[in-house]
């Protein structure tokens, strides 16, 4: 697999715009979670306009020692002759320990993988237990990956976890380094929403600059018989925190004692996994003469390395995109042969150079009138970024939304299908909400700014894909008797995070927006939470809570409706809190928000958090401790620094993720960055003034956004 040209779409959405500076009331019952203990956190170390850091800074510059943690990246032992070019640095796996491992707690993943359910899909075509999806993205170059985000929002920030089974953090090169670990943001946002990451062994083709000898070092076996680079793959993965390994073998040259040794490698490399939970997804290239000859189907020259007489040998295979009709039909029933399920058969569909305009016979892989034949696998869906004139983030989740639900916006409504079929009209989308606390307050994990409480706390663009929320599944399944409102996640302003969900239109009757597919357990101390904003007329809002499911696919979900106030014109942002007494001892299997504007008129109306816990909101998380500057460079009045902090203790479980803040000299605060680990990089810090010492604040945030106490640490300007 190789790249190829990029198309150009200039179509790009409108996106009202409105003021980001906001003044924070609160409404209802009373503010609980999402306004107690973050707000008098706030109110001790005031964020409003005078504790920005002078105007926002231009961008920092290169770093002058060399600070800057990436994604790692190896060749199995023996390096390419003559030298690396810049930014590039050629490692063995074979010498890597994690002792030795400079950037290891940058590229460490701590989110678990999360348990997900099905709920019944939102539309009729959708089928739970058939195809499923995997997805081959490169998120960035191999070589200078940020390992923690980066301070910009043009970025690939997948959000529509919902309907993919495994991800493969592609790259890879005979320049770099062909072994690719993912960096530690993708794993944990994956992670977060039951998706499951698998770094990438990538053999280059020779056209590519691929060297036989490559593969050779990487099933070498030891004087003991063992397998070496099998075992440091297991070990990456444990140490690092991802979920297993692509194998991509498409160097040529190779014979059959080649391709039993290649078998060989994966029975080791899946039985050493195995009892850790790891994975391997064989890439249809190599066959068993040892050659490279893509099969476009599973067949006798593959099989081995997929399963053998003795049983299992890679958990999946991505089968070439030589496929046709009979060569997929064929591939399915040879797995159901094996005791396989054919759904393990991923079909390759090229979507880097056209997108939802590229040509897939579809119905040979998930046909609409009979069962699907095997699951998809897309390459490199990143082309709704790559393919706009105006990448913005609004721009992006636009065409984003699009290529995963299609043209109507509206997985429960889709549009009568022209040439690409939706992934939201074939696969059932799952979630992750099954437990309380749960809070949601509509962060992408990348935007323009950062807003906390309604208040611009940065205006440095960012990404950082461990910050993401876990966002609903279905955008947008939506209801009304008028005219369909626009819904969008919007970044013009946002209650936490980057970005918050936006409803716009002229609609002439209430609008019912279907949020969070859920499994939540009620009890008597159950509340439920909004905040919320107009910028236009009053607007009526209600929340909707289901406590069953639709009776059928493409059903109406049975909400019951719970009155959460109405918000006046004006830019302030308002909490509503509504008790789930009554409904104790039920479950919540879905929530929405249904809106009106009593005096008709444009709509303009903000979403900006959605929280549902038992009660127990305003105890503060346990603070991080030790915080350290680990490393620091300093020139022109600017500071390039690694921090590091020891995890927040406590009973009241791991952090969310941890926030880290810098202190102005007038005592307001400036955010900085924000990891789910116990280190962050921060590049071209600036100078306040003649300040003698920058003052560096980490805090534990929890699943309901309230923070901790601070852990506080210093960097002297004078080295």
């Amino acid at each position: 697999m190789s790249e190829t040209d990029r198309g150009v779409d200039p179509r790009t959405p409108p996106v009202p715009l409105r003021p980001t500076r906001r003044r924070v009331l609160a409404t209802g019952a009373g503010a609980a979670a999402l306004l107690g203990v973050a707000g008098r956190a706030r109110a001790a170390t005031p964020t409003g306009p005078t504790a920005a850091a002078p105007a926002a800074a231009p961008a920092p510059g290169p770093d002058p020692a060399g600070l800057a943690p990436y994604a790692s990246y190896w060749f199995p032992d023996s390096l390419p002759a003559g030298t690396p070019g810049p930014g590039i640095v050629w490692r063995s796996l074979s010498r890597w320990t994690p002792e030795d491992d400079p950037d290891l707690a940058h590229n460490t993943a701590t989110v678990p993988l999360a348990e997900r359910f099905t709920p019944v899909p939102a539309n009729r075509t959708a089928r739970a237990g058939q195809a499923r999806i995997s997805s081959l993205v490169s998120f960035a170059p191999t070589a200078g990956n940020p390992s923690q985000g980066s301070p910009t929002a043009d970025y690939y920030a997948l959000t529509h976890w919902a309907y993919i089974d495994e991800l493969v953090f592609w790259g890879g090169s005979a320049g770099e380094g062909i072994i690719l670990a993912p960096n530690a943001p993708v794993v944990d946002a994956a992670h977060r929403n039951g998706v499951r990451v698998l770094g990438n062994v990538f053999l280059p083709p020779v056209a590519y600059g691929g060297d036989l000898r490559w593969t050779r070092d990487l099933v070498r076996r030891d004087p003991s018989g063992r397998f070496p680079i099998a075992e440091q793959l297991v070990r990456v993965a444990r140490t690092y925190g991802f979920d297993g390994w692509f194998v991509n073998a498409e160097t040529d040259g190779g014979d059959s004692a080649l391709a039993t040794r290649m078998r060989e490698f994966l029975r080791a490399l899946r039985a050493a996994g195995a009892r850790h939970g790891l994975r391997i997804t064989w890439y249809d290239a190599m066959n068993s003469t040892g050659r490279v000859g893509w099969q476009g189907a599973l067949n006798a020259l593959n099989q081995e390395f997929y399963e053998d007489r003795a049983g299992k040998v890679a958990d999946t295979m991505f089968v070439d995109f030589r496929w046709t009709p009979d060569t997929l039909a064929a591939s399915g029933a040879l797995a159901d042969r094996l005791g396989r399920s054919r759904y393990e058969l991923w079909a390759a569909v090229d979507t880097e150079s056209r997108g939802w305009d590229s040509a897939v016979r579809w119905d040979a892989i998930a046909p609409r009138t009979r069962e699907h034949v095997v699951g998809y696998g897309f390459y490199r869906p990143e082309w709704t970024r790559n393919h706009l004139t105006d990448r913005s983030p609004g721009a992006f989740h636009h065409a984003d939304d699009r290529f995963w639900t299609g043209e109507s916006l509206d997985p429960a409504r889709p549009a009568p299908e022209r040439s690409w079929r939706a992934p939201a009209t074939v696969v059932a989308d799952r979630s992750t909400v099954s437990g309380l606390p749960f809070a949601c307050s509509f962060n992408t994990g990348h935007g323009l700014r950062w807003y906390e409480e309604g208040e611009v706390v940065s205006d440095t663009p960012w990404n950082h894909l461990g910050l993401q929320d876990r966002l609903p599944g279905r955008r947008w399944a939506v209801e009304t008797a008028g005219p369909r409102p626009s819904v969008t996640l919007d970044f013009a302003d946002a209650w936490r995070g980057g970005s918050s969900l936006l409803v716009s239109g002229a609609p002439t009757a209430p609008v019912t927006v279907g949020l969070h597919s859920t499994r939540l357990p009620l009890t008597r101390g159950s509340v439920v939470e909004v905040v919320h904003a107009t910028g236009s007329g009053p607007v009526t809002v209600e929340v909707g809570v289901a406590t069953r499911e639709a009776s059928a696919p493409g059903g109406p979900v049975p909400y019951l409706w719970l009155r959460a106030g109405t918000t006046g014109a004006g830019p302030d942002w308002h909490t509503a809190r509504t008790a789930l007494a009554p409904l104790a001892g039920r479950t919540a299997y879905a929530l929405a928000v249904r809106i009106a504007s009593p005096g008709g008129g444009p709509l303009v109306w903000r979403l900006g958090a959605l929280a549902v816990h038992d009660g127990s909101g305003g105890r503060r998380p346990a603070p991080p401790t030790r915080a350290a500057v680990d490393a620091a460079a300093r020139q022109d009045g600017r500071a390039w620094l690694r921090l590091s902090w020891r995890a927040a203790g406590g009973t009241g479980g791991r952090p969310r993720h941890y926030e880290v803040h810098r202190v102005l000299p007038d005592g307001g605060r400036r955010f900085l960055g924000g990891t789910c680990g116990t280190a962050l990089y921060l590049p071209g810090v600036p100078r306040a003034g003649r300040e003698g010492a920058a003052v560096f604040e980490v805090r534990a945030v929890d699943e309901l956004y309230a923070v901790s106490a601070p852990a506080r640490t210093t960097l002297s300007w004078e080295p």
